[in-house]
């Protein structure tokens, strides 16, 4: 039997498309080796904290890196631990007890959830402050003088780097 042009046309259309393409892996690979190396070299030690637009940190010439640990966070108007919301600043600043015991019930918890640490571990536990620059220094004593009753006596106040652009913060630590 005789096959119309059509037909031969298909036919020829067919054969062509059945053929299989091939992946090219060795630039796949190529791409793959270029990216590992990118962030291999771009990986950095620096710890950067998580600003906030509320808060203006004090700017300071501090070396010391900040540290991966609890953070509570003072803006002029409230006092927050881990994001959670313990109180106002101006009920702390006027002396109110029922506000140093919210806040050391919430240091507490956060002692309480690490079960695997040492007596004398709980006791010497690091927290890092992130106070606005506007706070007036009685509070943050206040404050810290909480965090120690609840065990947390390596506190650090983070502060804005004076030589840097501003995107790394540092954590000045006190004793």
């Amino acid at each position: 039997m005789k096959q119309s042009m059509r037909a031969k046309r298909m036919v020829r259309h067919h054969r062509r498309n059945q053929a299989k393409s091939k992946l090219s892996l060795v630039s796949l690979m190529d791409i793959f080796t270029i990216l590992v190396f990118f962030l291999m070299l771009n990986a950095s030690d620096v710890q950067v904290l998580q600003t906030n637009d509320a808060v203006s940190l004090p700017v300071s010439n501090a070396n010391t890196p900040a540290a991966e640990t609890l953070l509570m966070l003072v803006t002029p108007t409230e006092v927050i631990l881990q994001g959670k919301f313990i109180a106002d600043s101006q009920d702390m600043a006027a002396g109110s007890p029922n506000v140093v015991t919210r806040l050391k019930e919430e240091l507490d918890y956060h002692t309480q959830r690490k079960s695997q640490l040492s007596e004398e571990q709980k006791r010497q536990q690091s927290i890092t402050i992130m106070g606005d620059s506007q706070v007036n220094y009685a509070l943050l004593k206040r404050i810290m003088q909480t965090c120690a009753e609840s065990g947390y006596t390596n506190v650090a106040l983070a502060v804005e780097n004076k030589e840097d652009t501003g995107s790394a913060l540092s954590a000045g630590g006190l004793q």
